[in-house]
């Protein structure tokens, strides 16, 4: 390994078995139940949900991932739409605000050590040749 590598471990103190439910329509809910590095299950951590859907757009499929606050797979269950929209309604957002920057932003030539424009003659005056 290199030092500009990360380490590749996992870490033993942080584990889940994942189960994966789905309707095979809209998405898919993950249940993520915290293990030992043994597969016993961990008491003392909490439960996890994660719901995943893909919507189609004119761009193509925009995935979307997002916790589910519940405490029960029938409670996650409930919850998934209202959790599905919110992540897309951020998703939206975060869209138009990229968008912004990119439409505001102003290209400004280099300038180069000579004081011309990088790639340009030095001096920044037209020469003619």
């Amino acid at each position: 390994m290199t030092p500009d590598q990360p380490e590749l471990k996992m870490d033993a103190e942080n584990l889940y078995k994942e189960e994966v439910f789905s309707d095979q329509r809209l998405g898919t809910i993950r249940k993520m139940t915290p293990v030992n590095a043994d597969g016993e299950i961990d008491s003392s951590r909490d439960v996890q949900f994660i719901g995943a859907a893909q919507l189609m757009t004119p761009a193509g499929p925009l995935p979307l991932n997002f916790v589910i606050e519940a405490d029960s797979l029938a409670a996650a269950v409930e919850a998934f739409g209202d959790n599905a929209q919110q992540a897309l309604d951020q998703t939206m957002e975060e869209l138009k605000e990229l968008r912004r920057q990119q439409q505001s932003s102003i290209v400004v030539p280099q300038v180069d050590p000579t004081g011309g424009i990088a790639g340009g003659p030095p001096g920044g005056k037209i020469q003619m040749p």
